[in-house]
């Protein structure tokens, strides 16, 4: 059984035990502890490293629908996606990426051009966290946001 801290919030040892004991990784691997760890943070509005219950209840949904979404396009049922299969789980979430951040993407996810659900969820959450973290400053939605130094490192440091 899996319980939260006496203060009612797990970290990411805890969310890691939790996720697996649910099943929510289905028949993937579960999920590694940086996943965990960046999960975590991409909900973790108080910059605590934890989250309470109204912040896993959240995640819960959205892992729902990114598992569905990976699953659509595991058409072969391997437990990865190809970069085709995951330029087009990308493009189904609303992402429009240049060719070459989805190479990019590529590149920093794929293990023998493949990609397994734990980095599908990776990469879904820094593109989430990014694109959050983008718009909050772009004031105009030009698509375009200047940003000082220790701004930008907090953003990708942060996710």
């Amino acid at each position: 059984m899996i319980t939260a801290a006496q203060d009612g919030q797990i970290d990411a040892e805890e969310l890691q035990r939790c996720l697996t004991q649910s099943g929510i990784s289905g028949t993937y691997k579960p999920f590694s502890m940086e996943t965990c760890r960046l999960m975590i943070s991409m909900l973790d509005r108080d910059m605590s490293g934890t989250m309470g219950f109204p912040e896993f209840k959240e995640l819960w949904t959205v892992l729902s629908n990114w598992r569905q979404n990976f699953s659509s396009f595991d058409r072969d049922r391997s437990g990865t996606v190809e970069p085709q299969e995951l330029q087009q789980a990308i493009s189904a979430m609303g992402y429009r990426l240049s060719p070459q951040g989805l190479n990019g993407i590529v590149k920093r996810y794929s293990t023998h051009g493949k990609i397994s659900f734990d980095d599908y969820v990776a990469c879904c959450v820094r593109l989430r966290a990014l694109t959050e973290a983008f718009r909050r400053r772009d004031g105009s939605q030009q698509g375009v946001v200047s940003f000082a130094y220790d701004d930008f490192i907090m953003c990708t440091m942060t996710i």
